[in-house]
């Protein structure tokens, strides 16, 4: 209710849409699952490569859903660009809790082969 951008009015929709467009759902919630999986998915692997690999994907994931919201023009680029930064201060602070509860000894530094 603080802001209350519209949405970008360059063409005719096929459907109308009432929300605000600041910030981008989508971008956020892309940001906020795909980041976290992929740091997940990258520390059951053996080899550096496929960890930058599986976390590349991930990241262009996320990359390719705040584009395509831009593309359709339902968000403006910056209603995009504060939706990844929810998404990944929540994937950050997913990784800070993990790194605190690591250090505590309550999760194992390495998981088990």
């Amino acid at each position: 209710m603080v802001y209350d951008r519209p949405r970008p009015d360059l063409f005719p929709h096929g459907v109308e849409v009432y929300t605000a467009s600041f910030p981008s759902g989508h971008s956020a919630m892309s940001a906020a699952t795909f980041l976290p999986l992929g740091a997940l998915l990258a520390r059951y692997q053996q080899t550096k490569r496929l960890r930058v690999y599986l976390i590349s994907w991930d990241v262009l994931f996320a990359v390719m859903i705040g584009i395509s919201r831009v593309y359709l023009a339902v968000h403006w680029p910056t209603d995009v660009v504060a939706g990844w930064t929810v998404g990944a201060a929540w994937a950050l602070t997913c990784w800070a809790v993990v790194a605190v509860l690591q250090r505590k000894g309550l999760l194992d530094s390495k998981p088990a082969d």
